[in-house]
């Protein structure tokens, strides 16, 4: 390698020696510039790189150390060796001032020019790679997001990268020299008791260690931060400690995070209530403790009635809504010490602690009961909503917290079996109708794959003329083992667990082409009726649905008639009414089946475009029973008002001679039953209105099946 060399000096004699020695140098290849004057100098400086300058401080245009400081500020990175005559005060004072050398004149012409020049150099690419190794230290650390913290070994700070300014909130300007104690004061996240730095225990042990969990920073503005660290030593070129270095970070949002993941997994998102998790733990705790105190402990098991059919019609959003509101009710019903926990839907399972009897769990029981049946405000709908609740007792109906959610449970379809918005505590026969009905369900299932549902109908007879003025379509399962199946026994499993709606689709389907298959026939029949589950109604696509299957099976929309219970409808008055409207401007008839049973508002029952009041069979049964005073006086009411209306009355149940002659005297224009005839098979159903055409005749009484 070549070096570039500067000679600077007025004596020519001097110049040319200095220059030949350099020359000439065996062990280092030179090349020589000389200058006769500072500012011929500093303006080679500027167009030429240079390794090392020679120079006189005493030039023509320039004296004394005034020549070094304009050769340093000229040329600050290059080496600077001055020429000496027999002044070494000089020489010496100009080391101070930054040049890294000097020789004397004497030595012009020796080997000891090239090396002095070769040892400043090599100095200088050493201090180079220092400087590089230095400045790529101190990127990379600044250009991490770990706090790095460095002390002596008297545990002050001598070093912070920028991220241990933001942390702490001291430069590293201010905190040199300060204790780390003072710069980085540490306590303890629950005792907030003070907590020795770690950097202190490394200083005195000479080997790494880290921070105990819980560690909160108290940073310089008064804040806090948690951190987690590593804390190792020093060691100087011998292996002695020479201080400390500790690498930490903000550990605040990560341990929120851990906390909230924590917080989740043991809660449900949307009401904030413990989920089923966090409740079984809490139920084995509270099966310990009256273990313990020979109390008991009652496990509630809730479902909301008729859910599914509001967040089907009014939307998932409200429905959410509606969840949260009964989450807060339920809440507000129980104890701080009981926990109310969501299991998922609309199932909830509230857990009632220490109680030395059952009636505790029957208050509750009630007191929601109560709560729930206030009508909810959501997005200015009054929704009602009602709920049905088993309840299970430790220890008599279970020892864990698995078998008590079970059992309560399956308490809980005992309540909607019995009707609804009721409790029921769990009774050991009550396993059986469990098991019943998760056969039932199976097999509901495949029914409608394997084709086992039929339909049978029902002739509806004008009170007057005895004429069939129409039929009403029941649904029947004839199951391959069991038979025919009551619609009693599987309508509300299939409510419960969504078949309905495939097999409510098919019924429809079913009734309208058999109707269309008869008219096509010749075989007069002014209409056929269907019965609408709640579930199917509010479905948000029941409409469309209904007008595909009229237009597939090309059934006169005239003679479909639709009948919706009085509860239904009552349900989401509002939403029943544009439901019922779109129905009606397709030309179908309406009925509200079961009326009286509910509790209609007159206002609401006008505003319904309504065909047909059909009176409940429990009313009918009444006439001439002689239970009570006003034998008979709901039926004349209701057909009084379907009169006054202007809407058809039909009733239902009409088994008797006597119950026929008080529906007609109160002019009741339709009625049904087995005094006309039983549910027929589509077969016997044609059948009978083929010999009602042959014989010119209306069906009599009592017509045999």
């Amino acid at each position: 390698m070549t070096y570039r060399i500067l000679i600077i000096t007025g004596d020519i004699a001097d110049g040319t020696t200095l220059a030949e020695t350099l020359c000439t140098a065996k062990d280092q290849h030179y090349k020589v510039d000389i200058a006769w004057q500072l500012a011929d100098a500093i303006q080679r400086l500027q167009g030429t790189h240079m390794d090392a300058i020679l120079v006189n401080l005493a030039l023509p245009d320039s004296q004394g150390l005034a020549t070094l400081n304009a050769l340093t500020s000229a040329a600050p990175q290059i080496p600077i060796v001055t020429l000496c005559g027999n002044d070494d005060a000089l020489a010496i004072e100009a080391l101070r001032y930054g040049a890294q050398g000097y020789l004397f004149k004497e030595h012009y012409s020796s080997y000891l020019v090239s090396q002095s020049l070769r040892q400043i150099l090599r100095h200088k690419v050493l201090d180079e790679s220092a400087y590089r190794e230095k400045a790529r230290a101190e990127i990379t650390l600044n250009s991490i997001s770990d706090a790095v913290i460095g002390t002596d070994m008297a545990g002050n700070v001598d070093y912070l990268n920028v991220a241990a300014e933001h942390i702490t909130q001291w430069t590293r300007d201010e905190a040199r020299g300060h204790p780390i104690s003072v710069v980085m004061p540490l306590i303890h996240s629950d005792t907030r008791e003070p907590k020795p730095n770690p950097v202190e225990l490394v200083l005195q042990q000479d080997k790494a260690t880290t921070l105990t969990p819980g560690t909160i920073l108290l940073r310089r503005n008064g804040s806090e931060v948690a951190i987690e660290d590593s804390t190792a030593p020093i060691h100087d070129s011998s292996g002695r400690i020479a201080g400390a270095v500790m690498v930490f970070h903000d550990v605040t949002a990560t341990q929120a995070m851990a906390q909230k993941m924590a917080y989740l997994a043991q809660h449900d998102f949307l009401t904030d209530l413990p989920n089923r998790v966090l409740l079984n733990d809490r139920i084995e705790q509270a099966i310990s403790l009256a273990r313990r105190n020979d109390t008991q402990v009652a496990v509630l098991f809730l479902d909301l009635d008729n859910f599914k059919h509001i967040n089907d019609s009014l939307g998932h959003a409200t429905g959410d809504k509606l969840l949260q509101s009964v989450a807060e009710r339920l809440s507000a019903c129980v104890r701080h010490s009981d926990t109310v926990s969501r299991q998922g839907g609309d199932e909830f399972v509230i857990l009632v602690t220490e109680e030395k009897s059952a009636e505790k769990a029957a208050v509750v029981a009630d007191k929601i009961l109560s709560s729930l049946a206030e009508p909810h405000k959501i997005a200015k709908n009054d929704l009602h909503i009602t709920t049905s609740i088993g309840i299970s007792l430790y220890p008599a109906d279970g020892q864990d917290a698995g078998t008590l959610i079970k059992n309560a449970d399956t308490a809980m379809y005992q309540a909607k079996e019995k009707g609804r918005n009721n409790y029921q505590f769990f009774k050991p026969e009550m396993n059986v109708r469990a098991v019943e009905r998760q056969i039932i369900e199976a097999n509901l299932r495949l029914a409608l794959v394997r084709k086992e549902f039929v339909l049978h109908y029902q002739p509806k007879i004008n009170l007057t003329t005895n004429d069939i003025t129409g039929a009403e379509a029941l649904l029947r399962w004839s199951h391959p083992e069991w038979g025919l199946v009551s619609p009693v026994r599987f309508i509300t499993i299939a409510e419960e667990c969504g078949v309905i709606i495939p097999i409510g689709r098919w019924v429809l389907q079913e009734a309208c082409a058999q109707t269309r298959r008869w008219q096509d026939e010749g075989l007069k029949i002014d209409s056929i009726s269907v019965n609408i589950s709640a579930v199917e109604f509010r479905r948000q696509d029941f409409v469309e649905a209904v007008r595909s299957i009229l237009n597939k099976t090309g059934l006169d929309a005239h003679c479909l008639q639709l009948e919706i219970t009085e509860s239904v409808l009552m349900r989401d008055a509002e939403n029943s009414i544009a439901i019922l409207q779109q129905l009606k401007d397709m030309g179908i008839q309406l009925a509200v089946d079961d009326f009286g049973t509910g509790y209609s508002s007159l206002s609401y029952l006008n505003q319904f475009p309504i065909d047909v009041l059909k009176i409940d069979q429990s009313f009918v049964n009444e006439i001439g029973a002689g239970k009570t005073d006003g034998d008979g006086a709901i039926v004349s009411a209701v057909i009084a008002m379907g009169n006054s209306l202007k809407q058809k009355v039909i009733a239902e149940g009409v088994e008797n001679p006597g119950q026929l002659r008080f529906l007609k005297d109160q002019q009741c224009e339709e009625g049904q039953g087995y005094i006309f005839a039983r549910p027929l098979a589509a077969d016997h159903f044609a059948k009978m209105l083929r010999v009602r055409i042959t014989a010119h005749a209306p069906i009599p009484v009592l017509m045999p099946v």
